[in-house]
Formats: C-alpha cells, structure tokens, sequence
C-alpha cells in the first residue's frame, strides 16, 4: 500500500511525461491545428525535454525545489498559453509541497488543488470552457474522493488519471469560450480539446510513477 510519494518517484513522473507528449507530439499538434495555433506538441515535448535536462543536471532534494524547478523551466522555454499554464501548475504545487523530501496522500492532494488553482488564477477557466480545467478539475476532485474514501496513493492517482480521461473526451462536443479556440465559436465543437488531452498524459504518467514505485 503505497503511502507516501517522495522525489524520486516525482522525477521518474517528470521524465513518464516528457516521454508521453513527445510519443504523442504529433497527434496533440494535430489536435490543436484544428482549433489553435498547432504547435501544443511540440511547445510541451521542447519544455518538458529542457526541464528533464536541468533535472539531470542536478535534481533538488526537496519536493518544493523539484515542483518549482519544473515550474520555472516551462515558463522560461515553452511558448503559447501552455507554458505559463503548467509552468503555474508546478510553481504552485511546489509553494504547497514545502521543503520536505516526500508527501503523503493530503500533501499530494494539497499541492494538486493548489495547482489547480493556480491554473484557475491565470487563465480564468471555468468548467465547459473546453480547456484544460476539463480534465483537470474531475482529476484533482476525484483524487480528493477517493483519499477521503481511504485509498491510497496508487488507487486514488489511477482515479484522477481515469476521470481526466473522461474529462478530456467531454470537451469534444463543448464550444470553447477561452483562448485562440474560442475564435472559431460554434466551429470548435467537434474537436478534443489539445490542453485536456496532455492533462490527461500528466495524471496517466503521475498514476504510472506512484504504481511503479510500490
């Protein structure tokens, strides 16, 4: 029963993400070609490739280092809203981490929330924006749920990755009212939403670390 998540397994989530949106680069740029600026592939794989090799250049002991190393590197090399969006996810949740060497389920659940929020602070998304709050909200909720439940880490990240899943395939028929998508109006239903879709690789990776380290 895995308890608590420590650095390590953070890292090894970092370099499950990096490899997930550069295998799907091609398919998340296809996505945002059809409603944004067609570079969200390549933005995220170019960004999490640059935080990966300043990890293994020298990774901080601390989760709060760690989270917000990731945070600053995003912003610093990733162009478009996707940057400064997890750039933000990463900063805050590291803010909330603390400087401590692992966290368990509440502290996982804080820093999450927090990230949330701090997505929320930024770009102003609300539920059915058709954005990545979609399938990042059911995500951070169903974590939540299923802690209070009494699961442990490996159920309850499973239970975020599934229900950012289904929130990245509920923005397909969703009108966006948030970023370039939003200027094509009722044209950009019909599209999965490219910033849902690499919420729903993050969660996936974090659910493959937590699972991989038990």
């Amino acid at each position: 029963m895995t308890t608590t998540i420590d650095t390590t397994t953070l890292l090894d989530w970092v370099r499950r993400f990096r490899d997930a949106v550069t295998e799907q680069r091609e398919w998340l740029t296809e996505l945002d070609s059809a409603i944004g600026d067609a570079d969200h592939g390549s933005n995220m794989s170019r960004g999490m490739t640059a935080v990966v090799e300043k990890l293994d250049a020298g990774a901080p002991a601390t989760v709060d280092e760690l989270l917000k190393s990731v945070g600053m590197t995003l912003v610093s090399s990733v162009g478009g809203a996707s940057g400064p969006l997890y750039g933000t996810l990463f900063l805050r949740m590291g803010m909330t981490a603390g400087a401590v060497t692992e966290l368990d389920a509440a502290g996982l659940a804080a820093a999450l929330r927090a990230g949330l929020d701090g997505i929320v602070a930024r770009g102003k998304a609300e539920a059915g924006d058709k954005t990545m709050f979609d399938a990042m909200a059911p995500a951070v909720d169903a974590f939540d749920a299923a802690i209070a439940g009494g699961a442990d880490l490996t159920a309850a990240a499973r239970s975020a990755a599934d229900a950012a899943e289904s929130g990245r395939d509920a923005t397909v028929p969703l009108v966006a009212r948030k970023g370039r998508a939003s200027y094509l109006g009722e044209r950009s239903a019909g599209h999965l939403d490219p910033g849902a879709a690499s919420t729903a690789l993050l969660f996936d990776t974090l659910a493959a670390a937590i699972a991989g380290s038990s």
